[in-house]
């Protein structure tokens, strides 16, 4: 084995991590360790410069491990190893210590603990660099096809945009009829466009598509698979239909919330706003004393979070009843109003011009309906105002699907708080889940409008086409090996494994386990409740971990 040398990075990350320890000090530690051959501080690694520092480090003195302690490994680890990649290092000879989210972000007040803990970890990675091994990439070939689930404005431009690029699409609705949340609005901000207009066209693009398969009234029984080779079961009609398809898109949206109990909702004389998009597509708006409530059922204990889109929808529809009868008097009531841009700042003051009028409310003085009227407390007035009323409009917030829980554990992938699916990463990978080969675009990740939906959309079909375009996919080479000879196939690790990675297959040992490395996360679940000691991680081997412990430990 050739002389181990190591090279290691020390970030400052401005002033994250160099704001609350020393971080010239801790590089110059780095250069005391054994098998160190070179340390040195960096404003920003993951900068331009940065990324030079490491090549020349790398090139002048003959580094073959390199160790980068700066933030967290889950951001910027695939650009650290694709440097030293192209470096000529194996990347699996790369480690990443986190000294900002493991120490100057929680020890801000400690600077000399913080700065002594930093030392504790670069030596921990540097006895765990030393006994790295070069692995093999691993790739996987990928099933030609896309599998979309949502048959909204979402799914629908998902499917034409991968199927025009010459791809097999399966589209999964559980609706009779395609077209999703925009079948049931008027018309759409803040270009006042009809939604038909809009959702009409794909809608008999899509079913006229030689290359997209609709499955309406339909819904996921299960998923089975990995990246590149799903197994999906699709029920439809009473009957089941296996897919098998490379890359799968959650294009599901929202709902509109029913605010039973609020407010005096009835559906008659106090409706939602999309009840009031019917009536006003309808032509059957004859009120002409309205009041519209924003935040009904939103931004509440029970709900926190702000919908976004309620606003402006509530400003759309008030806009269009005055369009339809001039002389009727519109008021909006709002705790805070969300228009986003110049462009619906001027919607905003455009409606003010109209003869809206603007009354804002809090949350702790709430308006009150009752027959024939709004009694509303105006905070800028500083007064109580009665309200002669013949419809009140609720603005309520989109929410997930009732079912999004139960789709969310067949595909393995995470919801939020709120129960909305959980992206990857909300600003590095917002249209990927964590599992790899399942994208996710429009209101099933959170309520958002017709225009964001689209692009959202469109860069979901992007993400899927990359796999699907390459026809293999790479998988990270830290995944476990299950020594043969070692397993007894008690299924332990089969049953324990988050990502279904690891399974019990006949063989001519007997039952044996195997890892099915495109699944395979590296979690270490099925290695560390191994009776046998049979499986190991590639990269987190038992020695490597000791070698950190002992490194720990050592004063």
């Amino acid at each position: 084995m050739s002389e181990v040398r190591i090279g290691v990075f020390v970030c400052h990350c401005g002033s994250n991590i160099g704001g609350w320890l020393d971080v010239p000090e801790v590089a110059e530690y780095a250069r005391s360790l054994p098998n160190v051959v070179f340390a040195q501080d960096n404003l920003y690694t993951c900068s331009e410069a940065g990324l030079s520092q490491i090549k020349n480090g790398i090139k002048e003195h003959n580094l073959n491990r390199v160790i980068v302690a700066s933030c967290t490994p889950r951001t910027h680890e695939p650009l650290f190893k694709r440097v030293c990649q192209e470096s000529g290092l194996n990347p699996s000879l790369f480690e990443f210590v986190n000294i900002r989210e493991q120490c100057s972000w929680v020890h801000m007040q400690q600077r000399e603990a913080a700065t002594q803990k930093a030392k504790d970890l670069i030596r921990a990675g540097a006895a765990k660099a030393s006994l790295l091994e070069p692995q093999e990439d691993i790739y996987v070939d990928v099933e030609p096809r896309a599998l979309i689930i949502g048959g909204g404005i979402a799914g629908l431009t998902t499917a034409l945009t991968i199927a025009n690029v010459g791809f097999d699409v399966k589209l999964v609705e559980k609706e009779k009829e395609l077209g999703g949340l925009l079948r049931h609005l008027y018309k759409l901000y803040p270009s006042n466009e009809e939604a038909a207009a809009v959702i009409t066209p794909r809608i008999e693009a899509v079913r006229n598509h030689p290359r997209i398969e609709v499955f309406n009234d339909s819904t996921v029984r299960d998923v089975r698979g990995f990246v590149g080779n799903y197994d999906v079961i699709i029920a439809s009609d009473g009957k089941e239909e296996t897919i098998k398809t490379g890359v799968i898109i959650v294009a599901t949206g929202a709902e509109e919330l029913k605010p039973q109990g609020l407010y005096s909702y009835d559906g008659q004389k106090v409706i939602t706003q999309m009840e009031l998009e019917q009536l006003l597509a309808d032509g059957n708006v004859s009120a002409t004393k309205v009041a519209m409530i924003l935040c009904a059922g939103a931004r509440i204990p029970e709900r926190t979070y702000c919908s976004r889109t309620c606003c402006m929808t509530a400003i759309k529809n008030a806009v269009l009843i005055k369009k339809q009868s001039p002389e009727a008097q519109v008021y909006i009531l709002y705790r805070d109003l969300q228009t986003y841009g110049t462009e619906y700042e001027e919607y905003l003051r455009m409606s003010k011009e109209m003869g809206i009028r603007y009354i804002k409310y809090s949350l702790s003085n709430p308006p009150t309906v009752s027959d024939g009227g709004v009694k509303v407390y105006h905070e800028l007035l500083g007064r109580e105002l009665n309200l002669e009323t013949d419809l009140v409009v609720l603005a309520t917030p989109l929410v997930p699907h009732s079912d999004a829980k139960e789709l969310a554990k067949k595909l393995k992938v995470p919801l939020e708080q709120n129960k909305f699916f959980l992206e990857a990463h909300v600003k590095l990978r917002p249209l990927d889940f964590a599992t790899d080969g399942i994208y996710l675009c429009g209101c099933a990740s959170w309520p958002t409008d017709v225009e964001q939906t689209i692009a959202q959309a469109l860069g979901a079909a992007s993400r899927a086409l990359i796999p699907l375009t390459k026809g293999q996919v790479k998988v990270e080479p830290i995944v476990s090996s299950v020594d043969q000879d070692k397993c007894i196939g008690c299924g332990i690790c089969e049953y324990l494994c988050p990502y279904k990675a690891i399974a019990v297959f006949p063989t001519d040992k007997g039952d044996r386990a195997s890892t099915i490395v495109a699944s395979c996360k590296g979690c270490g679940v099925c290695s560390s409740h191994c009776p046998m000691m049979a499986i190991t991680m590639q990269n987190f081997n038992d020695d490597q971990i000791t070698a950190q412990i002992a490194a720990l430990a050592a004063v």
